[in-house]
């Protein structure tokens, strides 16, 4: 078993934990969030360590990271740690349920948190970084940029580009052969018929584009 530290002792950082535990080859052995959100020194039984300190307390050659950030200032803040974590030198640890449906083929990065009833197509490629809740369809030849959270009971279609830093709400759809550009917000319930733009916030069915833009929104 590799021995893993959680950034992030919040409900996803929980989530995280159970599911490393139960259904990788991971254990994880303690969380770590910045010295200034401590609140106190341990979390569901692990310690809890500033991450100013993590690297000289768990080395990274004995440990792994796993980033458990949510979907916060269109993934910012999540992506941004996984720099930071690798600077200081740690391999990022990555989770796919193992009540995925996946095909060998699959291209996924680092630090990609793949839940339960994901049905991904043959095909796929998953950047970096990429959340995916659990019950989604992943379309055949689709690409999922760095950065993205997409969240429950998503239907992405057949050879869809998603853009790096998106955020795609729960029972939304998106047409074949769309591209949802960079930085987009993809609200709830959305039904996407056409391309995007960049930083673009969309909603409805069929969904249109807001006069907010993406880093507008407080999600």
């Amino acid at each position: 078993m590799k021995k893993l530290i959680i950034f992030g002792a919040t409900d996803q950082g929980e989530v995280a934990n159970y599911l490393f535990r139960h259904d990788s080859n991971y254990e994880p052995v303690a969380y770590t969030v910045d010295a200034a959100y401590i609140k106190k020194e341990y979390h569901n039984g692990l310690p809890v360590v500033p991450f100013e300190e993590v690297d000289r307390i768990y080395p990274p050659y004995e440990y792994d990271m796993f980033v458990a950030l949510g979907y916060s200032q269109m993934n910012k803040i999540r992506a941004d740690k996984c720099k930071e974590a690798k600077i200081k030198g740690y391999k990022l640890a990555g989770y796919m349920s193992s009540k995925a449906i996946t095909w060998p083929d699959l291209l996924c990065g680092e630090n990609c948190f793949i839940l339960e009833m994901n049905n991904i197509q043959p095909f796929v490629k998953i950047g970096d970084n990429v959340t995916l809740w659990s019950g989604n369809h992943i379309g055949h030849h689709t690409i999922v940029g760095d950065n993205t959270f997409i969240a429950s009971h998503v239907v992405i279609s057949g050879r869809v580009s998603i853009g790096r830093n998106c955020f795609i709400g729960v029972n939304s759809t998106i047409r074949d052969k769309i591209s949802v550009a960079d930085g987009c917000l993809i609200s709830a319930g959305s039904l996407v018929m056409g391309d995007t733009e960049p930083n673009g916030v969309y909603m409805g069915n069929p969904a249109k584009k807001v006069e907010k833009n993406s880093g507008d929104i407080i999600i």
